[in-house]
């Protein structure tokens, strides 16, 4: 079992004490004084350009083509085969494996925006007011053509659950900025129409890592958080000293266990306490100007909307939030592409944008990373008939549009190409894995010396096989 040696120096010093209170002597440290609020004794391993990460995850597979990656030499394909020297043997999903590979154009119009001459589609026109905050990137790549595989290595590293997400692994190492609220915060979109994806747990799971690294998710409820309410009637006075009573039964047993779990479980409970205070402050937008919610749209003032949802997230970063991620479900256009990829565009296209204009007023777009994407593109033949409204685009993971802003990559950046079918990468290819060594540069971290053993492995989230910073879009 692997401890880090500060709580273990702690741990064997309350297990000698006698004659005081464990559980007020465990109330006081998390209350006042918790060295776990600095991550691990080693980290940053350097100076970091960015403090946190604002993660807008499009769960779905964004279309690469309609959106960020012109290609106007398809309009002579239009209709046509894919050319079996461009496919090369890739694998279809059982969706599209049994049609023709008949190409469909992108059907959106694009522009050159600002000094960079950035390429972004008509259904983005706010996203093209900030281009030249907006470093692209155009050759992302993954090894998983299916939605639960690749959005699970796209988050954690692996396509198979069970690994820390990438914000689990970020609290372990950097511990928070924040005694008040958890380190690591998701929010999930409250649809206008139903959504059939599901967005498992372990896409912000914590892995094999203890417990209390996971992501804590803001629901679209009442209740934010789950089990964080007092029963009615219960006095405060009464609630702390239950808790410091519970406190010292758990340090008692986590002397004879040595359960990190038992100590996960009494910082969740001091945690809870103070969000008590910190969650309905947080969301409580009433604070808010009217300039605000006018910057991010009319849909801002929806409790549990995409929109609504950024406006949190610039408060938690503004809290110190070590990592807050949205997911924004829907992107899954495999048919009706032109209704239903303008529909998702609509939702977020003035929140993104107000959300990198409002944190660069503020002073805090350059120490917070922000990423925008999904698991994988799609692809540049249409899925059933090409040339149709009800017309889509398969999944497709050899090629894909991402993008960042601030917290220290360039500005005004595009990086990679693909080839003219936007089918393979033509040029400075970025695995997933290369995307998450860059954010942890980024933080502070050499990914290839952070890891965590677990059943006598050492656990990286970056894996096994060679992977590298992006150093070319790092400011």
């Amino acid at each position: 079992m692997n401890h880090e040696p500060l709580h273990t120096t702690r741990r064997y010093f309350l297990g000698q004490c006698t004659g005081v209170s464990l559980g007020a002597m465990a109330a006081n440290s998390l209350l006042a004084s918790d060295t776990s609020l600095l991550g691990l004794p080693a980290l940053p391993h350097f100076a970091p350009k960015a403090k946190r990460v604002i993660f807008l995850t499009q769960s779905g597979g964004p279309s690469q083509l309609e959106l960020f990656d012109h290609k106007p030499g398809l309009m002579k394909w239009a209709g046509k085969e894919l050319p079996e020297s461009v496919r090369q043997g890739q694998r279809l999903t059982t969706m599209t494996a049994n049609q023709k590979q008949l190409i469909l154009p992108g059907i959106t119009k694009f522009s050159q925006c600002g000094k960079s001459g950035a390429t972004i589609s008509e259904w983005l026109p706010h996203l093209q007011g900030v281009a030249d905050e907006l470093c692209f990137i155009k050759s992302m790549h993954t090894d998983q053509i299916n939605h639960a595989p690749a959005m699970t290595q796209f988050l954690t590293g692996h396509q198979l659950a069970g690994r820390p997400s990438i914000g689990a692994w970020v609290s372990y190492g950097l511990g928070s900025l924040n005694r008040n609220l958890p380190d690591f915060i998701v929010m999930l979109s409250k649809m206008q129409r139903p959504s059939d994806q599901p967005l498992y747990d372990h896409y912000w799971g914590s892995g094999f890592l203890p417990s209390r690294y996971q992501g804590v998710k803001l629901r679209n409820a009442k209740d934010r958080v789950l089990y964080l309410n007092d029963p009615e009637g219960l006095p405060r006075d009464v609630r702390r000293g239950m808790l410091d009573g519970l406190s010292e039964l758990n340090q008692m047993r986590y002397q004879q266990t040595l359960d990190p779990e038992i100590e996960t479980r009494i910082r969740q409970y001091e945690m809870a306490y103070r969000m008590q205070s910190s969650v309905p402050e947080l969301t409580d937008l009433s604070s808010e100007p009217e300039s605000v919610f006018d910057l991010y749209g009319p849909d801002s003032r929806r409790s549990g909307s995409y929109a609504a949802n950024c406006i949190l997230a610039r408060r938690l970063a503004e809290r110190g939030v070590r990592f807050i991620q949205l997911f924004h479900p829907d992107w899954d256009h495999h048919s009706r592409l032109p209704s239903w990829c303008v529909a998702r565009c609509r939702d977020t296209d003035q929140p993104t944008a107000a959300l990198i204009k409002d944190l660069k007023q503020r002073g805090l777009l350059d120490e917070t990373l922000v990423i925008w994407g999904g698991e994988f593109g799609r692809g540049v033949a249409g899925q059933g008939k090409w040339d149709s409204p009800e017309a889509g685009r398969d999944h497709h993971p050899r090629c894909f549009t991402m993008w960042m802003a601030g917290g220290g990559v360039k500005p005004g950046m595009t990086y990679g190409s693909t080839d003219e079918f936007s089918y393979n990468v033509a040029e400075n290819g970025v695995h997933v894995h290369d995307l998450h060594a860059t954010v942890m540069h980024l933080l502070g971290i050499e990914h290839e010396r952070f890891t965590y053993r677990f059943q006598g492995l050492d656990f990286r989230l970056t894996g096994v096989e060679p992977s590298r910073v992006v150093k070319d879009i790092i400011a």
